[in-house]
């Protein structure tokens, strides 16, 4: 191996997540020059390497779910003596319900510098195509494989506020997504997203009933990612009427008009503005 240096540096590459042109200038850079690349799949790295044009001269060695325990202590040790290490997996951003928070702790530990060269992710492009409220979101990874124990988890994330991305594998989406209308309601607005930059992308959207009910007819294939809404904001408990008109003075008084204040009043309790102008006026 070449390019040593006193101190090694873990970097985390954002691979493509089907579209080879996403490839960024850093990543085919950093897996020309890396001493070591750790890839989930190599074969699937060998192929990136060859449509991007890149020859990786350092050593390729596979990190995956499999041998992650095992394989992290070796990367160290290779970091520690202060070569460059490069970690990729088949898409998206390594650590990112891939393989990767193992080496990226381990590495800190050592006191070895991370770094990234960032690229496509999943999550955050399904997001942007979902036309869900992206200002706050959560991200679930996969849900629990066994029926009952995701059912478990989609009940306690009902009332989530925030829009929801998630992972799930073809051969379970059709009763995810009868879970999922189950929990939330059929009536969820939500966001399937599948084979994301690739030939056959295709986004579905709809309420999460109509979603179940397509999936369970069309069967869909590939790598999906799903985008749901989060659960609608329950109004705060209606103040008494003399509380009402305090919060509508004090709005006033901090310069909102008299309509303007009526207006968010009547919106923060789930009130008819006529009402609450009905009440001031009165």
């Amino acid at each position: 191996m070449g390019g040593m240096s006193e101190t090694g540096r873990l970097i985390l590459l954002g691979a493509p997540l089907g579209n080879p042109a996403d490839a960024s200038s850093r990543l085919r850079d950093t897996l020309a020059a890396a001493d070591v690349v750790a890839a989930e799949d190599t074969r699937r790295l060998n192929r990136l390497a060859r449509d991007l044009d890149v020859t990786i001269a350092g050593r390729i060695v596979s990190y995956f779910e499999g041998n992650e325990e095992r394989r992290t202590p070796e990367l160290v040790d290779v970091l520690t003596e202060g070569y460059v290490v490069a970690l990729v997996t088949d898409g998206g951003m390594p650590s990112v319900s891939d393989p990767g928070y193992r080496l990226v702790r381990a590495a800190l530990e050592a006191g070895v510098p991370v770094t990234a060269a960032p690229g496509p992710s999943a999550v955050t492009t399904a997001l942007a195509l979902s036309g869900l409220p992206c200002d706050r979101f959560c991200f679930e990874g996969f849900l629990p494989r066994a029926p009952g124990a995701r059912r478990a988890r989609l009940r306690a994330l009902a009332a989530e506020e925030r829009t929801l991305v998630l992972f799930e594998a073809p051969h379970r989406i059709v009763a995810a997504l009868a879970d999922l209308a189950d929990a939330f309601g059929a009536d969820r607005p939500a966001a399937l997203c599948r084979e994301l930059t690739k030939t056959y992308e295709e986004v579905r959207r709809g309420p999460l009933g109509e979603l179940a009910r397509w999936a369970a007819d069309d069967d869909p294939r590939g790598e999906i990612t799903l985008v749901v809404a989060g659960a609608p904001a329950a109004p705060a408990i209606r103040p008494d009427d003399d509380a009402l008109r305090a919060e509508v003075a004090e709005r006033e008084a901090a310069g909102r008009s008299r309509r303007d204040a009526i207006t968010d009043v009547a919106a923060e309790y789930g009130l008819r503005r006529r009402d609450v102008y009905t009440l001031v006026h009165r």
